[in-house]
This record gives structure tokens, C-alpha cells and sequence, in this order.
């Protein structure tokens, strides 16, 4: 008997409310991501899908911030469905949920929009911890995955370039992004940022992925970190 699929759709929520999506085939799994995305109380699950073609055909309508996805899928890929919705929804965030360590498959879905790779099992305050991060500007990735993101350049680097030793860090942060760096370091959020800067929560953002691009970090918990060891 096949699995059972479902659409669940609810009433909108407030502005500030994080509206998730679900397309995962495994209904029990889905049980489960609904209940953790609904123990946060900014955010809510606004949809199930079990199929690439029930994602593609009614996530539009609902409008989420972000998108969990399951790689492996009845009707094709994880990534097949993200390359098809990531055209038509450039507001929504896409975050892959899977057993799968392959490279193909990581670099496959970075290409094809999504911008988190976290792999099961996932424990709930990381799961939590990704979903804000990623409508924040980051990028979520399981640890073991961004080390092979990271080996992935060292073998492509210019063989003029000689690698940092062991444990140097020579990171040319400008001083408006020590103050955000300070202030995340603190616990505050973006939009919390933006107003103690006084400027806007996408420029906090810009700021943001210039800081993980110079950190080679993919999420707020490890920009702070790895800030951290510098001081």
C-alpha cells in the first residue's frame, strides 16, 4: 500500500511568524518535523507533500519562508523539486534533509538552489537553529558536510597559494563587522541588529555573508565561534 500524502494547509500567520514546508514522503518523518517546527513559537507548518509533483504543483500558493526536503522522493529527487520551485519562488529558502553523505548530491543541490544540507539525524535545536538561520542569511550545513565543501576548494586552490599553518587565523574584518559579529556573539537577532545599527535588516544581512565568506563559516553559531577563538 502506498504511503499516504497529504497537503495541510493553515490560516496565515502574523509577519513575523516563519512559515515552513515539509516535502518529505515518510509520514511518520513528517509527524515528527511538524511537531518540532511547531514547538518553536515563531514558527509555524504550513504544508505537507509527499511527492515532487505535489510540492511543485501546490507549494507556490502557500508562500513559505522555508522549505525542509527530503533528497530521496517517490517521483524523482529532493533536488529535482527544488530546481523546479527555487525559479518560481527566489523569496522562499530551501534547507535538504537527508541520509546521504555523497558529494554529487551536495554539490547538486547547491546548484540547484537550496542553501542548507543538514544531515539525519538532525536533533531538534539544530533543526530549530537552521530554519532561522537560513531566512537570515546563512547558509546551515552539518559539520561533516561543510568539511567536504571546504576540501573541495583546497583541491581546486591556486598551487601558488601556500595554506595558512595550523591554527593561525588571519581574518581583515572591517570594523562595522566586528560590531555585528559582537552583537551576534551577544544573542541577538537580525532584525535586533539592524536596530542597534541603525540600518536595515538586509543590509545586516549583506554584512552577514560578506563575514561568513571571510570566516569560512556557513552558520551564525560557527561565525561566532570561530570570532570567538580570534579575540
Amino acid at each position: 500500500m502506498p504511503p499516504e500524502r497529504s497537503v495541510n494547509t493553515q490560516v496565515a500567520q502574523a509577519p513575523s511568524t516563519i512559515r515552513v514546508a515539509l516535502i518529505e514522503d515518510d509520514v511518520g518523518t513528517r509527524r515528527n518535523l511538524r511537531e518540532i517546527i511547531e514547538s518553536d513559537p515563531d514558527c509555524r507548518c504550513v504544508g505537507e507533500f509527499g511527492s515532487v509533483a505535489e510540492a511543485v504543483a501546490g507549494l507556490p500558493a502557500l508562500a513559505p519562508r522555508c522549505v525542509l526536503v527530503d533528497v530521496n522522493l517517490p517521483d524523482g529527487t529532493g533536488i529535482d523539486a527544488v530546481r523546479r520551485l527555487a525559479l518560481i519562488m527566489p523569496d522562499t529558502e530551501f534547507v535538504m534533509l537527508t541520509l546521504y553523505h555523497d558529494g554529487d548530491l551536495l554539490f547538486d543541490a547547491l546548484a540547484a538552489g537550496a542553501h542548507g544540507y543538514l544531515i539525519k539525524p538532525v536533533s531538534v535545536d539544530t533543526l530549530l537553529a537552521a530554519i532561522h538561520d537560513v531566512i537570515e542569511g546563512g547558509a546551515p550545513m552539518s559539520s561533516m558536510v561543510a568539511r567536504r565543501i571546504v576540501r573541495s576548494f583546497e583541491r581546486h586552490a591556486p598551487p601558488n597559494v601556500a595554506p595558512l599553518p595550523k591554527g593561525e587565523v588571519t581574518v581583515d574584518l572591517a570594523p562595522r563587522e566586528r560590531e555585528v559579529l559582537d552583537l551576534l556573539a551577544s544573542g541577538a537577532m537580525y532584525k535586533e541588529v539592524a536596530k542597534q545599527l541603525g540600518v536595515s535588516r538586509n543590509t545586516v544581512i549583506t554584512y552577514i555573508r560578506r563575514i561568513y565568506k571571510k570566516l569560512h563559516v556557513h552558520s551564525r553559531h560557527h561565525a561566532v565561534e570561530r570570532y570567538r577563538r580570534m579575540q
